[in-house]
């Protein structure tokens, strides 16, 4: 076994020591870890190709880890799992699916058996911030409550995010990592009696009898509730290229499932897609891990995300292009190199603009789908059911915790139960839903001493932990209100709290007292990154706001306290000329690019992934007059596998309108009965 691939030590998460299990794949003997899924150790043993696909032996890989597609396949003692949901045992035999597999003989089939009948006053499917939410309200007046989620611990995203919540502080634990927010409601549903709780357990179909088919641990179950609250989150968006199916490209959220989760280094080389708040975080978390990030791109002008995020990345030293887009991903097996091109007013590639570089992992973060085929289901057949967090509407964590909570007033007041959802909540969750504001220059503070704080918090975001943070409350936002920025005016004495605070890192404190008379001043920075390289007395090259090159400075201290949950406050002193320039300090080398290979742009994109359709096949279709996606199905096999049609449907929608079709006249795919794959044997009660 190498380690080459594990994480050993993080700026922010603890490492801990877990049990060694021994398992093989195709015959060679590997070794997992205590509680790990097969694609992690996989990931871990340097494997990413797990098997190549029967129609024309293209390599199949990751691509969610979420249990939403079916890239991930393989065979686990002869039975055909995804690797991103099970967990390894000692000796398991894992092997890639390679061709079909051999059904068993007739005599190998014992008795059925009917499945098990459960009841419950509430279900609640999804074990997220707004599922645990809503549980807790219902949990906390005595509500029977079944709390079911399919991972082998409760938090849902939660789980994967190291970097501190945006927010309010009293409302949503701002400035707490999400990981450990994630701990505080799991402590918290965990303590009431009247909620049980179900792990590795999938809600797999809601049916005509008002029943719900749950597979826990294996075996089918059939749960009867009065009430469901839906809160299973949301999919990641796919993106066709050519090359988009080739292993090592795949969603952000699995490469956060890969390095924060599981504490697998699964790359060296790094370029992601997408500038929203997902793909901004997924390439600090990649730097957290040791991982150079060669770029990141963007199609709209700006990127969508919080402005901090993006400002954290490019004074690292990560290249942001906005209004540019992916041309392709090359490679023979596996990602290899990555092209791109800036656009016109038209979403056109300018001819002459092209970049390409070598990287070996490139990341999709292009937006989220709500995971809502139960929700609509169940109104179907009609039953009372509500709707939390991304399956309701997609937003940040911290407004699903919310949406939770009001979900679960509502269900006790359909109960009857003589309770308030507060106005209150509804704004509150209101203002954590919002998309970024508009930007503002930000101003340093004319009334100040010799020891002040230059926030550069430009956008209205919902943020207040600098303003809690302050000892002697000197930082303030208008009326209160968390969306707009927060003005420093008065004394400070230079206790950095608000630079430990702040979750986007934007503080930087300047004190000009002590080293005045040798044209010096002292900054201090927060910083959450292991690099041997920023120790004391090193000569460290400095950036300002947007990234640009200022000079250089000596860093004189690094502290930390126990108090600041793993951030470093770093000491440097810079020429009393920049003092007010500095934002931060560079830390990856300038990225260089690389020859293109000579591979057409016509090269065959892969829509559906589980059948591997092209985009090809699928315009033939559609100008032979097609308009039915079910027509689709039959025909070329679209939507037909694993996934359900999960990854390829919108896919499918926009390749219609590219072809001129109003979606109004496009017949979508009929919803199957079960939302995600179930063997036989299990639906069947067979061993």
């Amino acid at each position: 076994m190498t380690d080459r691939f594990r994480i050993k030590s993080h700026p922010v998460l603890d490492v801990p020591k877990r049990d060694r299990v021994p398992f093989t794949f195709n015959g060679a003997a590997l070794i997992a870890h205590d509680g790990e899924v097969i694609s992690s150790a996989l990931f871990a043993n340097g494997i990413q190709i797990y098997g190549h696909h029967v129609k024309d032996g293209g390599p199949q890989g990751i691509f969610c880890a979420n249990g939403q597609c079916s890239q991930c396949l393989v065979l686990a003692n002869d039975k055909p799992v995804k690797a991103c949901m099970v967990q390894v045992s000692p000796g398991m035999r894992v092997r890639s699916l390679e061709g079909l597999p051999e059904l068993p003989s007739d005599d190998k089939i014992g008795e059925t058996s009917s499945p098990e009948l459960v009841n419950a006053k509430v279900l609640v499917i999804g074990g997220g911030p707004s599922g645990i939410s809503a549980s807790i309200e219902l949990g906390r007046l005595g509500v029977e409550t079944l709390l079911i989620d399919d991972k082998h611990e409760l938090g849902g995203k939660l789980t994967l995010q190291t970097h501190g919540f945006f927010g309010s502080v009293a409302d949503c634990w701002a400035g707490t990592r999400g990981f450990e927010i994630g701990k505080i409601l799991t402590h918290d549903v965990e303590a009431l009696h009247s909620v049980k709780i179900w792990l590795n357990a999938s809600a797999v179909g809601v049916f005509k009898d008002r029943k719900v088919g749950v597979v826990k641990d294996g075996k089918f179950i059939l749960v009867e509730p009065e009430l469901i609250l839906v809160a299973t989150g949301a999919r990641e968006k796919s993106l066709a290229f050519p090359g988009c199916d080739l292993p090592g490209v795949y969603g952000a959220g699995a490469f956060q499932t890969l390095v924060n989760r599981d504490l697998v280094r699964p790359t060296e080389r790094l370029f992601i897609i997408g500038g929203g708040n997902v793909g901004l975080i997924g390439g600090y978390h990649a730097i957290q891990a040791g991982i150079e990030v060669v770029g990141l791109v963007e199609a709209l002008p700006k990127c969508g995300g919080y402005k901090v995020h993006e400002d954290k990345l490019k004074r690292l030293g990560v290249p942001v292009y906005t209004s540019h887009t992916v041309l392709r991903v090359t490679g023979k097996e596996r990602v290899e190199k990555v092209t791109i091109a800036a656009i016109d007013n038209r979403w056109q590639p300018i001819p002459g603009t092209e970049h390409t570089f070598d990287v070996d992992t490139v990341l999709i973060a292009v937006g989220l789908s709500p995971v809502d085929e139960l929700l609509h289901k169940s109104k179907n057949y009609g039953i009372p059911t509500w709707a939390a967090g991304d399956a309701e509407e997609i937003a940040e964590a911290s407004a699903a915790i919310f949406s939770g909570k009001i979900a679960g007033r509502k269900i006790l007041k359909y109960l009857n139960y003589d309770v308030e959802i507060p106005a209150e909540w509804h704004s509150t969750g209101a203002v954590l839903r919002s998309k970024p504001g508009p930007e503002k220059q930000f101003v340093i503070s004319e009334n100040r001493g010799p020891v002040y704080p230059i926030i550069r918090c430009t956008q209205e975001i919902p943020c207040n932990p600098c303003t809690e943070a302050c000892t002697i409350h000197r930082i303030d936002m208008e009326s209160g209100n968390i969306l707009k920025q927060p003005q420093f005016d008065g004394s400070c004495i230079g206790c950095s709290e608000c630079v430990a605070a702040c979750p986007g890192l934007a503080i930087v404190l300047v004190d000009e007292r002590a080293e005045r008379s040798n044209q010096t001043a002292t900054l201090t920075i927060p910083w959450e990154i292991s690099d041997s390289r920023i120790k004391p007395g090193a000569r460290i090259a400095t950036v300002g706001f947007e990234a640009e090159e200022v000079g250089d400075g000596i860093v004189r201290a690094i502290k930390k306290n126990p108090r600041h949950n793993e951030r470093q406050l770093v000491l440097i002193e810079v020429p009393w000329d920049d003092r007010q320039k500095v934002a931060g300090f560079r830390l990856q080398p300038e990225i260089k690019e690389t020859e293109q290979w000579d591979v057409p742009l016509e090269d065959k994109t892969i829509i559906c992934r589980c059948e591997r359709v092209t985009k090809e096949e699928i315009v033939a279709e559609i100008r032979a007059g097609v308009r039915d996606m079910n027509q689709l199905k039959a025909t070329i096999r679209t939507g037909m596998g694993a996934c359900g049609g999960k990854t390829c449907r919108e896919l499918i929608l926009r390749i219609f309108r590219e072809e001129g079709v109003d979606l109004k006249d496009v017949t979508q795919f009929t919803e199957r009965p079960f939302v995600t794959e179930v063997p036989l044997s299990t639906f069947a009660g067979l061993e």
